[in-house]
C-alpha cells in the first residue's frame, strides 16, 4: 500500500516538506518495483534515494543550523548513520535482488521514513515555524 503525504508530516518549511513528499514518491516507486519483481528498477530507485537523500540531508542540516535548532549536530549524526546504513545495505545486496533483499529494502525505507520525519524532523518544527514557510538558508 503506497504511503500518502499527510499534513501531520509537515515541518512547516516548504523546501523540506517538498523533499519529504519526493522521498515518499521514491519509497512508493521502490515498492512498486518490488511487486513487479523488477530488479533493474529497484537498483535505479536505490541509486535515486542515495543521491536525493544526501541532497535532502544537506538542505535539512543547513536549515537546522539557520533556525538555531539545539539538536542540529544530533540530526547530522543521525543522517550520517542513515547514509552509512544505506551503503552497507547496498553492499550486502550487490547486483542480486533476492526476494529477501527486496523485502528488507522496503522495510528499511518505511522505517527510515517514520524515524526520519516523525522522530527526527518534527521536533524541529517549533524552531522552523518562527520563519517563513519559504525560508531557504542557502
Amino acid at each position: 500500500m503506497p504511503i500518502q503525504w499527510r499534513d501531520q508530516f509537515s515541518v512547516g518549511n516548504d523546501l523540506i516538506d517538498a523533499d519529504h513528499q519526493y522521498l515518499i514518491e521514491i519509497i512508493n516507486k521502490a515498492e512498486k518495483s518490488l511487486q513487479a519483481h523488477n530488479a533493474t528498477e529497484l537498483t535505479a530507485v536505490f541509486n535515486e534515494l542515495a543521491h536525493y537523500g544526501k541532497l535532502h540531508f544537506d538542505r535539512e542540516e543547513r536549515l537546522a543550523r539557520a533556525v538555531a535548532y539545539p539538536k542540529a549536530e544530533q540530526l547530522h549524526l543521525s543522517h550520517d548513520a542513515l547514509v552509512e546504513s544505506l551503503g552497507k545495505f547496498r553492499e550486502s545486496v550487490g547486483e542480486v535482488w533476492t526476494p529477501e533483499a527486496t523485502e528488507q529494502f522496503t522495510t528499511f525505507l518505511r522505517d527510515w521514513l517514520i524515524q526520519h520525519v516523525i522522530k527526527e524532523d518534527l521536533p524541529m518544527k517549533p524552531w522552523i515555524t518562527k520563519f517563513s514557510p519559504r525560508f531557504d538558508p542557502r
